[in-house]
């Protein structure tokens, strides 16, 4: 699959249209770096719980990938928009934060062998936050990457391959223990031991692929020049050069992002709560334990990877689906009934007590999951300034982390409050994702 016309700038400069396996290259590390990401979403909770934390407790410790990201991106962007180097100017900060990234993959399941220094859940809390901040600085890189190089009419299609390559990444990395098990690793903690081998050796695994999937893209992907992104984009040396005060930058943000914002609320709201509390919600009313060092349990979150897995493939699936339906449909009402279907889904959890029938509701959260990674930044990249896109990439990243913000402080009193059913948590999750389908329709005009 080739692409050969060409776009252009208001200066008369053509921006060429690039072929399918530059825009594959440039967004191919996502698929490490959510290798990673989904280890942690799947087995953060069962790390933490099986090393000393209380389940009340947890949503708190789940607080750090959100602040992270709200502070981080934003400066990650400013500094990537003002940064020229020979590698270029966002693939420095997407191999930095994936080196880190996979150091503290590996420290984070070992945590309970460093207890003669810190406590294992504090240790375990500390490579989180690491693990996290780094992810950040890698991840806000590569949604500025793709808005650099891509010209507007293959933004649609430049998000759909980050998608399938986000959601291929958290199939492989979601059902990394389940598959360790099936393969005659132990899913029990050695005699003496609070974490699992499956869970240990996956995180090894992820680390790995983290590393040499960012390294592809950074050896495979070259970023246009100064001169030549300038001649692209219609800016001046001046306009490359000028410093613009960030509470400036701040006070311009486009219109289109605070419509986004509405319904990024309510969906990343959602998302969190999902993330948090599938594994105890499903090891309550589908293996009736709540012993985190017990075999039910760890076959519990066995399972919630292999349903994150399967959200995750009918969300590659569906990523390859967006770009026609958004090209005859509108992205506004792909992305309203994406959301509804995903609502739909965690809602309908509340009722199943039979495993094997939770790929259903996986269905729609797939397609919701698809959707989100995709239509919000296709949607808000076209509105942005060229030279300040690294920047505001990083401040829309506010609109999810400030609702994972929220939900994390509210998740113990959530759960208190529904008599310590995390499942109920997960059909507030629902009702939630319904609202943001809701707004996605009535708020975003653009």
């Amino acid at each position: 699959m080739s692409f050969t016309a060409s776009t252009t700038s208001s200066s008369g400069v053509q921006k060429p249209l690039l072929n399918f396996w530059k825009i594959w290259n440039m967004s191919f590390g996502f698929l490490g770096v959510q290798i990673g990401y989904s280890l942690q979403n799947a087995n953060t909770s069962r790390i933490l719980s099986a090393i000393g934390a209380n389940p009340e407790h947890l949503s708190y410790f789940w607080l750090a990938a959100p602040i992270a990201g709200l502070i981080v991106q934003p400066i990650v962007g400013l500094s990537s928009d003002k940064t020229w180097t020979r590698l270029g100017r966002r693939i420095p900060f997407i191999l930095g934060g994936c080196i880190v990234s996979a150091l503290a993959m590996f420290f984070m399941p070992n945590s309970e062998h460093f207890a003669t220094l810190f406590a294992p859940v504090f240790f375990g809390a500390t490579m989180l936050l690491l693990m996290d901040t780094s992810f950040n600085v890698t991840m806000q890189p590569f949604r500025a990457l793709v808005s650099d190089m891509v010209p507007d009419q293959q933004r649609n299609i430049g998000y759909s391959i980050q998608s399938f390559l986000i959601n291929a990444g958290a199939v492989i990395g979601s059902i990394l223990p389940f598959a360790l098990t099936w393969w005659g690793v132990a899913n029990e903690p050695a005699p003496g031991a609070k974490v699992a081998p499956t869970v240990i050796w996956s995180f090894y695994f992820g680390g790995g692929a983290l590393l040499l999937s960012v390294l592809w893209t950074s050896f495979r992907t070259k970023e246009y020049p100064p001169k030549e992104y300038a001649a692209y984009n219609n800016l001046s040396e001046d306009d490359q050069k000028e410093k613009i005060p960030f509470l400036t930058l701040l006070a311009r943000t486009p219109k289109t992002m605070y419509e986004l914002a509405v319904t990024q609320f309510f969906s990343w709201f959602a998302l969190f709560l999902m993330w948090v509390y599938t594994t105890n919600g499903i090891a309550q009313t589908i293996w009736n334990t709540t012993d985190p060092q017990s075999k039910e349990f760890n076959e519990a979150g066995n399972w919630t990877g292999v349903i994150f897995a399967a959200y995750s493939v009918f969300a590659a699936l569906f990523s390859l689906a967006i770009t026609p339906l958004a090209n005859k449909f509108g992205r506004k009402n792909v992305y309203m009934l994406s959301l509804l279907c995903g609502g739909l889904g965690l809602i309908s959890m509340l009722v199943i007590k039979d495993k094997n029938l939770l790929f259903i509701p996986m269905i729609g959260v797939g397609i919701a999951w698809a959707a989100i990674l995709a239509l919000p930044y296709a949607i808000l990249s076209s509105a942005l300034p060229a030279k300040q896109t690294g920047v505001y990439m990083g401040i829309f990243n506010a609109t999810i982390t400030i609702p994972q913000i929220a939900a994390g402080l509210l998740g113990g009193v959530l759960l208190n409050a529904f008599g310590g059913h995390s499942i109920s948590m997960i059909a507030l999750a629902g009702v939630s994702m319904v609202i943001a389908g809701i707004c996605a329709k009535l708020v975003i005009k653009s």
